[in-house]
């Protein structure tokens, strides 16, 4: 098991910048590959990002430029900076934790519990 706890979810202004935090238990956070998705009211979890192991990153077209996932290996710990919100990016966000590189919820292992990040217009 990794627990996850993702904190930084505020009510922000649009054109805003955030950074989510997630913090995992256990001595093996840098083995697995880290990453983000979101879920707005009545639509699916989408995916946002992964860093793997090696700290190489990837991100769909969608937010490329305005997300950033980053991790600190000596904390435990994995971001997500998010720049120039949007009304649209309004979400629950989550963290999650996998064995293998993933670019979708099936190759996740863990989540997170999420947390809300609400964007006002």
């Amino acid at each position: 098991q990794v627990p996850l706890v993702e904190s930084g979810g505020r009510l922000v202004q649009a054109g805003d910048s955030l950074r989510l935090s997630c913090a995992a238990s256990g001595r093996s956070f840098s083995s697995y590959t880290m990453g983000w998705f979101r879920q707005a009211p009545g639509k699916e979890r989408t995916f946002l990002g992964c860093i793997s192991r090696s700290a190489i990153t990837y991100y769909p077209d969608s937010v490329k430029g305005r997300f950033t996932i980053s991790r600190d290996n000596a904390k435990n710990t994995v971001y997500l900076q998010m720049n120039s919100l949007k009304p649209e990016d309004t979400a629950v966000y989550y963290c999650a934790a996998g064995l293998r590189n993933f670019g979708s919820a099936e190759g996740v292992d863990y989540w997170g519990q999420g947390t809300q990040v609400t964007v006002s217009s």
